[in-house]
């Protein structure tokens, strides 16, 4: 079929043509901004799972619903060691720039640009520039203790989006890089807002241990935020994203078509875009038929092995991939697998693992889904593994 016309977007972060299977968490989205317009508490949200699954396009879309919505926005990608009190300051001043038109009080605009000017000095990088013209604040939100300092910025923009009937929604991915210090200071920063039902919410998405982060760093995190685990689709969800961008263009997939999709993709969102484009590139003409996806499967499977796979495959050092090898050897289904099975299959002592364990999890290719066990960030990594030949 004309590959100009393929409609399927395997991207990072790239809405799919059709966002099926996620229209709970965004009715549920609708009811926080309707809740927080009205002046009613409600939670923060915090999305989780694994990659693939669909977070950051999630993220955005709850984004342009707070936008229809005429609030303040602001997005924030946190990123391993740097402190996110700089880049916040950027997200935090654009979603301000979005209501400040319509506030009738230049003067208070500005004062609360001078206080956000005084917290993004205070970063101490010298990176931000973000064409402020008033002076910085003195005596708000600039002590340094990203804590109190947060507490104060966000409570100023949460009064400045009252002023004018509406709210800001800040929002934060890969929420699990965020420094130690700096989740602190988040929660606390919730804490207060919440305590206050003052309208501005925190819409955070990271992987699946992030409530266990937060709940480390604050014990009330637990009841902080209201979290949405983000899992595969569904099997009629997963055909409803193959199926409807194939009808605008004039296609059909058979029924058998769309059951091997499934099981090759097991509805991970990613996989379901990667393969769509892969079979419409390789089969001849409409419908879709289980033949044209068999042909077309090892296709999608070299090219996540070399943009998906290999890519992370490459940032670990060879012990990490040793570590990473024994993982997917032990459970071919991809589960959890105990910390001590994999010392006993390398058969090396748990103690001498624990740098490798550590660098994978902060480099975000694993991570600790319970005490003492360890899976995969990425689906399928284990069957990619397999199939790579062993090393000499």
């Amino acid at each position: 079929m004309d590959p100009v016309r393929n409609p399927y977007a395997p991207g990072a972060g790239q809405r799919p043509p059709e966002l099926a299977g996620r229209d709970r968490e965004l009715d549920a989205f609708e009811v926080v901004l309707e809740r927080v317009a009205k002046g009613r508490p409600e939670r923060s949200l915090v999305l989780t799972g694994l990659r693939g699954v669909g977070k950051t396009v999630l993220l955005n879309a709850l984004r342009s619903a707070a936008v229809t919505r005429l609030w303040g926005t602001g997005k924030v990608e946190a990123r391993p060691g740097q402190s996110f009190r700089g880049p916040l300051s950027s997200a935090l001043h654009l979603a301000v720039r979005e209501i400040a038109p319509r506030h009738r009080d230049p003067e208070r605009v500005d004062q609360f640009l001078a206080t956000l000017k005084a917290f993004a000095l205070k970063s101490g990088t010298g990176r931000w520039h973000p064409g402020i013209d008033v002076l910085a604040a003195k005596g708000r939100a600039d002590t340094g203790d990203l804590e109190i300092d947060l507490v104060e910025l966000l409570s100023d923009a949460a009064a400045l989006a009252q002023d004018v009937g509406t709210g800001i929604a800040l929002f934060l991915d890969e929420m699990q890089d965020l420094p130690p210090g700096d989740i602190d200071a988040l929660c606390a920063a919730c804490h207060e807002l919440s305590q206050q039902a003052a309208p501005l919410v925190v819409v955070g998405a990271g992987l699946p241990h992030l409530p266990a982060t937060l709940s480390a760093s604050k014990s009330y995190s637990e009841r902080l935020f209201r979290y949405a685990r983000i899992d595969r689709l569904e099997r009629a969800a997963a055909d409803l994203a193959l199926v409807v961008p194939a009808d605008e263009e004039g296609a059909e997939f058979t029924p058998e078509a769309l059951e091997l999709l499934y099981a090759a993709t097991d509805g991970y969102p990613y996989f379901v875009q990667a393969y769509g484009k892969a079979v419409w590139d390789t089969a001849p003409r409409s419908p879709v038929t289980a033949e044209d996806v068999r042909i077309a499967v090892p296709v999608a499977q070299d090219e996540l092995a070399v943009g998906f796979f290999g890519s992370r495959y490459e940032r670990a050092t060879p012990a990490e991939r040793e570590y990473m090898r024994a993982m997917a050897e032990l459970d071919d289904a991809d589960r959890p697998v105990s910390t001590s099975a994999v010392a006993q299959h390398l058969e090396r002592k748990p103690a001498s693992l624990s740098p490798a364990r550590d660098a994978l999890i902060k480099k975000g290719l694993v991570y600790s889904a319970e005490r003492g066990t360890i899976a995969f960030t990425v689906p399928h990594f284990g069957q990619y593994l397999r199939r790579q030949p062993a090393p000499a």
